[in-house]
């Protein structure tokens, strides 16, 4: 989903998550996975001193990849994109174009967890600074980064932007939206909805660099001198109002039921015949 940062580094619907998110899920996730190789390298233990060395390191050895690349890999495989962490974080992990994660994808970002984050940490780090989608390195191999799938309740449209401005109703009437992206509308919606808590140099700016974006994709233009928030409460009313009558629409093309009918005796044409040698009552 594209971004829109203001002025003052606010940023309207950015799913990317957080690096400190992704930390907090990591802590997570290394509190389950430590106490499992505990238990694990307890009964690994037993067996020293019954199988030679080398085996015994090699036992180690599987024991460690088991549960640090393990864990996270059929985690996300299972969940689509999730660990333990990230399902308590709100976090999924999803390919570059959007589509979920797949088993591949979900191994070689923990092959490369091992390097990255338990072994050279700050690489993690720099990286997710540096990315414009938080990537660390497993991401940029495997093709994925990480969203913030649970977003806090967006605060209600003000009553202000939730209708066509007077000034503008007839001209609304003849507002051609089918070009209009739910990028750009939603983007125009998260403007309007925290529109009291911009700056004003903020909000005038971004409200022009988003009048512009949807009249790129709106026709026609709004009269000269209408405020970018009244172009835009506009556009998204109508378009509201549109996606509206288009679901009525095509509920009321439904086939209805039909309406029982009353049963009727049958004529005598209707009337099965009498088996083979019955006779009737005299």
């Amino acid at each position: 989903m594209s971004e829109v940062v203001t002025g003052e580094a606010v940023v309207l619907d950015l799913p990317v998550a957080s690096f400190p998110g992704r930390l907090l899920a990591l802590t997570v996730d290394l509190a389950v996975q430590l106490p499992l190789f505990v238990v694990i390298a307890v009964g690994i233990s037993a067996l020293a001193g019954v199988v030679n060395g080398d085996y015994l390191a090699a036992v180690w050895v599987g024991a460690y990849l088991l549960v640090m690349v393990g864990y996270p890999t059929i985690f996300e495989t299972l969940s689509r994109g999730k660990t333990l962490g990230k399902m308590a974080l709100g976090l999924r992990v999803v390919g570059d174009d959007g589509s979920p994660e797949r088993f591949r994808q979900a191994l070689v970002r923990s092959l490369a967890g091992l390097l990255e984050i338990y072994s050279l940490a700050p690489v993690a780090l720099i990286t997710s600074i540096v990315s414009v989608k938080g990537k660390r390195l497993g991401d940029l191999f495997a093709g994925t980064y990480v969203l913030q799938e649970r977003m806090p309740a967006r605060a209600a449209l003000p009553p202000l932007f939730a209708v066509v401005p007077p000034p503008l109703t007839g001209w609304a009437q003849s507002l051609q939206l089918s070009a209009l992206s739910d990028q750009t509308a939603d983007a125009a919606s998260s403007y309007l909805r925290r529109f009291a808590e911009l700056a004003p140099q903020a909000r005038e700016s971004l409200g022009i660099q988003l009048a512009n974006a949807v009249a790129a994709e709106v026709s026609p233009p709004p009269p000269p001198g209408t405020p970018p928030a009244a172009y835009l409460a506009a556009v998204l009313a109508v378009r509201r109002e549109r996606d509206h009558e288009r679901a009525m629409a095509n509920v009321m093309d439904l086939p209805q039921p039909s309406a029982a009918q009353p049963l009727s005796p049958p004529t005598e044409t209707q009337r099965p015949a009498p088996p083979p040698g019955f006779v009737p009552p005299g």
